[in-house]
């Protein structure tokens, strides 16, 4: 697969030699070690093809019921229901006259550690979330809130024209495709987004200097 030469400021290349390629996000990296380097970065990056195509197909199904044939919530999860509890009544008789071992599913499910580990998993990321959030709306960099003004815009646009439901599985869609075509075509795809930032902090640019620098402010009181 071909390397592709960036840079963040110039085009040129000097002495003669490439520079390194520069990472979408100016990520260090690799992309599983990213997305935890566990079982879900390899359900994310699709290194267990077979989990991750069942968690999607049932991400559509799941979909396919309430939009197109427009099932109820509670219906739906009646049904469910009473299928789950079949089969387990037929597992768990069925155990006994085969000597088989009876499921023991609230143990798989539910044990202590691992619902200790997706707690503390769901803290630090809520917290890192919040505070990413806090510093963008602060506008400690212009930069990203203006981008995250404009993005919160487009995504409104497109809330008014899907129902939520549409954008929630667009949303379990794109989790589960786009971090692994990522993956797999990420030269081409940091060598086209580079040139994208170059050109758009060319714009920022003018419009900084046109625009912004422009702007009144007050002055500046400094304490004594």
């Amino acid at each position: 697969m071909p390397k592709y030469a960036t840079s963040s400021d110039s085009d040129s290349e000097t002495d003669g030699h490439r520079s390194a390629p520069v990472r979408l996000f100016h990520r260090e990296r690799s992309l599983h070690s990213v997305f935890g380097g566990g079982r879900a970065a390899d359900l994310l990056l699709w290194r267990k093809r077979n989990i991750s195509a069942a968690i999607l197909m049932g991400i559509t199904v799941i979909w396919f019921l309430f939009e197109v044939f427009e099932y109820q919530f509670l219906p739906l999860l009646c049904h469910l229901s009473i299928t789950l509890m079949l089969i387990t009544f037929i597992w768990s008789n069925g155990a006994v006259l085969f000597n088989r071992n009876p499921p023991r599913i609230p143990e798989m499910i539910l044990s202590e550690s691992t619902f200790k580990k997706v707690a503390s998993a769901v803290h630090t990321n809520l917290n890192y979330f919040i505070n990413t959030i806090y510093d963008i709306a602060c506008g400690k960099d212009l930069q990203f809130f203006l981008l995250a003004i404009v993005s919160l815009w487009i995504l409104s646009v497109f809330g008014a024209y899907f129902s939520t439901l549409n954008l929630i599985y667009i949303g379990f869609l794109c989790i589960g495709t786009i971090p692994a075509l990522y993956d797999r075509y990420q030269d081409e795809v940091d060598y086209v987004a580079s040139k994208w930032n170059k050109d758009m902090r060319k714009v920022y640019r003018r419009f900084d200097s046109r625009v912004l620098r422009r702007i009144p402010r007050g002055p500046v009181k400094h304490k004594k």
